[in-house]
């Protein structure tokens, strides 16, 4: 388990008295098939952040990349059916691997997590038509590429890419920029 993980699930049980093991038994009680369903629960019913919900709901349903097998299947089944955009993966992997040596990279089942002490971006081949780079830039207003992404979302904005070409010098600042903001 990463160190980002044991952190939250720590302050999970310091900040609600209960465990990730006692989270993950209400929530199974409630028979949810639905990831966002659990957040929904969790944030309406125990006031949870985001971030403590999703924890909670990936643990509930073995979606993490701690309860995966092999970190490389969940790359793999990301992209089935999308093939065409595992080389904007890979390119953007390989330009954001330059901004240092401090960057986990933490695939889960849809998406793919980079963190450095914070999470700072997401990578989500999120339909056959669209690839979209969530981002972390907490007041910064959207210009260019930068879209705002929906409240109370994991990423502040989103930048949507349909093609190799439209990973230019813009999309890699911004990513950059908030690579910076999370260190």
């Amino acid at each position: 388990m990463d160190k980002a993980t044991h952190t939250m699930i720590e302050n999970l049980h310091k900040n609600t008295g209960k465990t990730l093991e006692q989270w993950i038994d209400i929530v199974k009680q409630q028979n949810f098939s639905k990831h966002g369903a659990i957040i929904q629960f969790l944030k309406e019913q125990y006031q949870f952040t985001h971030g403590f919900a999703n924890l909670v709901a990936h643990k509930a349903k073995g979606t993490d990349a701690g309860s995966a097998d092999n970190l490389d299947d969940l790359i793999t089944k990301q992209y089935q059916g999308k093939e065409h955009f595992k080389v904007l993966y890979d390119k953007l992997i390989s330009e954001i691997q330059t901004f240092g040596n401090d960057i986990e990279i933490a695939p889960k089942k849809a998406y793919v997590s980079l963190r450095r002490k914070k999470q700072f971006a997401m990578l989500n081949p999120a339909t056959k038509t669209r690839f979209e780079i969530g981002i972390h830039l907490k007041g910064i207003d959207p210009i260019g590429k930068l879209e705002p992404e929906k409240p109370n979302a994991m990423c502040s904005h989103k930048i949507n890419l349909s093609d190799i070409k439209d990973i230019d010098k813009e999309v890699i600042n911004w990513l950059k920029t908030a690579y910076d903001n999370a260190g």
